[in-house]
């Protein structure tokens, strides 16, 4: 593993310019110092150097027994702090593009949200032409994953024109219980098996949070409802149906735009779960294969079967559920364009709804980041041939693209996007992403988003860990409460 020192004379857009260069350096271990803090002791395969002088940015890079390259890039102390950052990093890729003889598909962008640029451009007027261009000559986008953000932004501005977000909110119910962890989980997830004591009053907790909050935003339009976790359906039948009850009473549930329920895990499916969403009015489920290889589903700890997932999937159909989802990673240790094809083919002739495919991103919780080095060869095996793969699979199931998000330390430097049929679109996905509306977030490590004028948000989260969220319960509905009665009104 290549180890990399980076170096700053100032602290401004470190996160910006780190992410960079573990875009370009994916297995790079990268320290990040100040010219204060340096020993200039330990050896390193490569020194990177960001200075601020008084009217530019100078970036430096010494390769190991190499001459050091430096470039800079004018721009003004008082210039704009959206201007400055656009210069430092517009340095950077050219200098790492330079060095590495590489491009990245994204550019030089490093948010997690890139539709944002267009929509916001797109809201303010602009062609699409015009966005275009703008995209690549300032974040030096390649020209597919420009025309990819363009189309998602309008498409999402579109359905969101329809449902008036900014008039209503969204219900996020947690449920952190899963048949197993996967190799690649972070949402820290409990094994059912092993912690059955605590569904129940768990449950309970979640109940007395569902009361408060159902009691505080009486009166108000709830546009989505969204049950993820975690596998919701991983609890009893009979508990599934009193937490569903428990919305329904609570809620006004009649006119909602979605009502979604990751029905995840295929091995979690039976058809008195089934029932019970149905007769809830639950119009949309996640079954979700993440690959359909068999070597691959064992090797990530999945402990289900590519059959079991095509009988969830037609036990679903039987039940009626017309909006099904299918979640794939890109990516996973092994597996390779052959792979994906292979699954492609097996999702194609089940015919799903939407399908989102995400690129595997290393978490610093998950399993497989503390076992990377037993997956170094074959972990973050993404192309962008793989995504097109992916894209060309949805298209032939009429699917559309809609949703389109990045994490850290994704793999290939890509993306994850939703596709789906016209009429199928993630409504709550939307709404998460472009945080266009208030998101009331109810059980362990839940996050409620308030969305106040501008960009502003304002966070208020629950407790992550399960026995502290059921012994804290009282003080998790007192922080919502306080932030309810805060801001409650505010746009």
């Amino acid at each position: 593993m290549p180890e990399i020192l980076l170096s700053f004379n100032e602290k401004n857009f470190e996160y910006d310019v780190y992410t960079l260069v573990k875009a370009f350096f994916p297995q790079a271990k990268i320290a990040v110092v100040y010219e204060d803090e340096e020993s200039g002791e330990a050896s390193r395969d490569m020194e990177m150097h960001v200075r601020r002088t008084t009217d530019s940015y100078v970036f430096a890079i010494r390769e190991a027994g190499k001459e050091a390259l430096s470039c800079s890039r004018p721009v003004p102390a008082d210039a704009a702090r959206s201007e400055q950052k656009n210069a430092l990093k517009q340095l950077v890729y050219t200098m790492l593009r330079q060095v590495t003889g590489r491009e990245l598909p994204w550019g030089d962008l490093t948010g997690i949200r890139p539709v944002r640029i267009p929509m916001d451009l797109l809201e303010a007027g602009w062609k699409n032409a015009d966005i275009a261009r703008f995209m690549r000559e300032t974040y030096f986008t390649n020209n597919k994953k420009t025309a990819l953000a363009i189309a998602v932004a309008n498409r999402e501005k579109d359905l969101l024109s329809k449902i008036e977000p900014e008039n209503g909110y969204s219900l996020y119910v947690g449920i952190p219980f899963c048949p197993s962890i996967c190799l690649y989980c972070s949402f820290g997830s409990h094994p059912i098996d092993r912690n059955r004591q605590l569904v129940e009053p768990y449950l309970e907790a979640l109940h007395k949070e569902l009361e408060f909050l159902a009691d505080a935003m009486k009166g108000q339009k709830l546009t989505a409802v969204y049950i993820g976790g975690g596998t919701p359906t991983s609890v009893e039948e009979d508990q599934l149906k009193a937490l569903l009850e428990k919305i329904g009473t609570g809620f006004n549930c009649y006119d909602l735009a979605e009502y979604t329920v990751e029905a995840g895990r295929p091995d979690t499916v039976t058809p008195g779960r089934l029932a019970v969403l149905k007769e809830a009015g639950v119009s949309r489920i996640s079954i979700n294969p993440q690959t359909m290889n068999q070597k691959t589903l064992d090797r990530i700890g999945r402990r289900h079967t590519v059959e079991q997932t095509i009988g969830a999937f037609d036990m679903a159909r039987s039940a009626g559920f017309d909006n099904i989802n299918m979640d794939l990673i890109a990516g996973l240790p092994g597996e390779g364009p052959d792979e994906m094809r292979e699954t492609l083919e097996k999702i194609e002739k089940m015919g799903p709804d939407s399908l989102t495919i995400h690129s595997l991103a290393l978490k610093r919780s998950s399993r497989l980041n503390y076992e990377i080095e037993e997956y170094s060869d074959s972990a973050f095996h993404n192309s962008e041939e793989i995504m097109e793969m992916a894209g060309a699979s949805a298209a032939r199931m009429n699917m559309h693209p809609y949703y389109l998000y990045r994490q850290k330390n994704i793999a290939g430097n890509l993306e994850n996007v939703g596709y789906a049929r016209e009429g199928c679109f993630g409504i709550y996905n939307i709404l998460i992403m472009e945080e266009k509306q208030n998101i009331m977030a109810c059980g362990a490590g839940a996050i409620t988003k308030f969305v106040l004028g501008g960009r502003r948000i304002e966070r208020v989260a629950n407790v992550k860990d399960v026995r502290n969220y059921i012994d804290r319960i009282d003080e998790m509905i007192e922080r919502k409460r306080s932030a309810v009665e805060t801001y409650s009104g505010m746009k």
